[in-house]
């Protein structure tokens, strides 16, 4: 046992992220040491070493989602910016490269900050405020002042998107954004900003992003129209747009820009996944090629290739040449709903979203399968005790079995549940030819028991006494009784013989989680009251509460395999590791910035898995060394296939 004051806490430490913030406008940043790249992920800034697997650091500060991120040309500092909630002020931080620590925190813009961009010598920041806040500020850095600030743009125009540092001039810098395009010159010593606004006829457009070639003569601007403006900086005037046949614009517009080190194409990212190069100085299309996801980011790295971030947080290396792209990085673009592990195995596991599930090493954190169906939500997923099949739930109220290691559909109970399958668990084999049984929860509060066959799924029996969906479903080692919690405030314990109700616990909350002591004498459980109450399995009997969360919601809740520890996960974005005797914290792990939605212990006690509601995946150090394990936990004499597969 550790001993920690139970007053004091110490905090976990996070081994690794699956997770890349794609819809971050030019998010994803190479460092100019050729070595490392930079992206955000909700309100971490993750440092990424593309030359060692899974080598990642992380800068943590912000207290929201990270809106904008820009790297300095020497590579010295980054700054990020967050949104906050309405009428409060939102965070600029600079974060020092090298030593990863942060410098300085900038507070003038209200809900969000929009764009920022470092002065060619490091000397200022150029900031712009969101919508809300519509303004423009100039820092300096060596202070940790501003400088001056104006409206960013005039009444009549709209919001302004994208800014801009000239390449050679510390002076000067550009924003664009709805009917506005404006040049901006800084005079330091009356402190003040000016704009000029660019000329461009006749021609309206959306401006999302802009780039400013070597010599600091022309700027071009990608818009939502698909077509690509140039700019004279000098004269300010409108010169020449393409592509120019109508017919080539980008379809969904041009979302992310970036310029050649000779100066003679531009690359664009647009919203149907397009990558598209455009040979300056007629701006034809002269190489395209698509990838999933609405393109946000590109960023070159070295002469032969660079990488491109897209909006479902897939993150590819495209050779410059042949444009041929490899996927470097992919995880969950929306909120994860489920996680699980294989029976006796840590090295793989499961998650699912609503768009699809997939399939993780854990050591490495590649992905090894995606399956999805389209325009479906899976709810929950769970694999069978062999490691054989992997079993889910949809909101289509359909149960589908998948290979692990194809991703083939092996069978499907239609209307296993009225609009939607919310929980499900399943029963060791009860017969020398493999036939196991499914316990499903649904949306409709039904608790219904299927027999699975090689070759049939029969309903033996719907226990219908939740009047809220089912959040979760536990099942004894035994086999013969299992316990659900729903949203109506109830748990109920199930008798798997008779398919009557055992016993009944109720609580003023939305149950979400409920787990067995490792003994199975007692009943944890986690809701929308803030608390983890401790019940007796025997008589449903309450034993004791304790005040998790200040605030919110406890979404995920996990019990160590000897009983000893605990782990919840919320609303309130933190993972919290109690006691389970003392009924204290003793670690907490802080890196979310949305909703935890579901908490797993690994099998071999080593991790903390987390998933969340920005679709990330975190993966912790479990802190406590385990001297036993359990017998049940050992690894079994059969390993599971998809474990097998993961490992060869």
């Amino acid at each position: 046992m550790v001993s920690v004051p139970t007053s004091d806490f110490q905090h976990l430490e996070l081994e690794s992220i699956i997770g890349f913030g794609g819809s971050v406008p030019n998010g994803l940043l190479k460092h100019p040491d050729g070595v490392h790249i930079v992206y955000p992920l909700g309100s971490t800034v993750v440092i990424s070493n593309t030359r060692k697997q899974n080598s990642q650091e992380f800068l943590q500060g912000h207290t929201n989602i990270i809106s904008c991120i820009a790297l300095s040309r020497s590579g010295k500092y980054i700054a990020s910016g967050q949104v906050t909630h309405m009428g409060f002020q939102a965070d600029i931080i600079i974060w020092d490269f090298a030593t990863r620590t942060l410098l300085r925190r900038l507070t003038l813009h209200k809900v969000k900050v929009q764009a920022l961009a470092f002065s060619p010598s490091d000397k200022y920041l150029a900031s712009l405020g969101g919508q809300d806040d519509n303004s423009v500020i100039v820092w300096d850095l060596a202070a940790g002042a501003a400088i001056c600030g104006s409206p960013a743009s005039k009444d009549s125009a709209g919001a302004t998107f994208c800014l801009t540092y000239f390449n050679h001039n510390d002076d000067s810098f550009v924003t664009g954004g709805h009917g506005t395009l404006r040049v901006w010159e800084l005079n330091t010593a009356q402190r003040k900003v000016r704009p000029t606004d660019c000329q461009t006829g006749q021609i309206k457009r959306i401006v999302k992003c802009i780039v400013i070639d070597d010599n600091d003569e022309h700027m071009y601007c990608g818009t939502t129209t698909g077509d690509l403006l140039q700019l004279n900086l000098r004269t300010k005037l409108f010169k020449h747009s393409g592509p120019p046949k109508e017919k080539d614009l980008f379809s969904l517009g041009i979302l992310s820009v970036t310029i050649s080190d000779k100066d003679d194409s531009v690359l664009v990212g647009c919203g149907d996944g397009t990558i598209a190069m455009l040979k300056l100085p007629k701006l034809n299309i002269v190489k395209s090629t698509k990838v999933s996801g609405s393109v946000t980011s590109i960023t070159y790295d070295g002469p032969t290739h660079f990488f491109a971030g897209t909006a479902n947080s897939n993150m590819y290396h495209v050779e410059l040449a042949s444009f041929a792209s490899n996927l470097k990085l992919t995880c969950h673009y929306s909120t994860v709903n489920d996680i699980c592990f294989p029976p006796a195995s840590a090295d793989v596991f499961a998650t699912a979203s609503d768009a699809d599930i997939r399939v993780w090493n854990a050591k490495n954190c590649e992905e090894l399968l995606r399956i999805s169906v389209p325009n479906l939500e899976c709810k929950c997923i769970t694999f069978k005790k062999d490691g054989s099949s992997l079993i889910s739930g949809w909101n289509d109220g359909k149960i589908r079995a998948f290979g692990p290691q194809t991703g083939r559909i092996q069978y499907t109970i239609n209307d296993a549940h009225k609009r939607g399958v919310t929980a499900l668990t399943i029963t060791d084999p009860y017969n020398s030819r493999g036939d196991f049984r499914i316990v499903s929860g649904g949306e409709d509060g039904q608790v219904r028991v299927w027999r699975v066959q090689r070759d049939v799924q029969i309903l033996e029996d719907a226990m219908k006494e939740h009047k809220g969906t089912v959040t979760c479903i536990k099942i004894r080692r035994n086999n013969l009784e299992c316990v659900s919690s729903s949203s109506d405030g109830s748990c109920i314990i199930w008798d798997l013989t008779r398919y009557v109700r055992n016993q009944v616990l109720f609580a003023p909350s939305f149950f979400k989680a409920v787990s067995y002591y490792p003994d199975e004498s007692q009943l944890i459980t986690s809701g929308t009251d803030r608390k983890v109450a401790y019940w007796e399995a025997f008589d449903g009997s309450l034993i004791r509460e304790l005040e998790a969360s200040q605030s919110d919601t406890v979404n995920g809740l996990d019990i160590s395999a000897d009983g000893k520890y605990f782990v919840i996960g919320g609303s309130d974005k933190l993972v919290k590791v109690y006691r389970y005797e003392e009924g204290d914290v003793v670690f907490v792990g802080i890196a979310h910035s949305t909703d935890i939605m579901k908490v797993k212990i690994s099998p071999d006690q080593r991790h903390i898995v987390s998933v969340s509601a920005e679709g990330a995946v975190f993966r912790w150090r479990f802190p406590v060394e385990h001297s036993v394990q359990p017998s049940h936990v050992g690894q079994p004499s059969h390993m599971p296939a998809a474990v097998a597969g993961a490992q060869q």
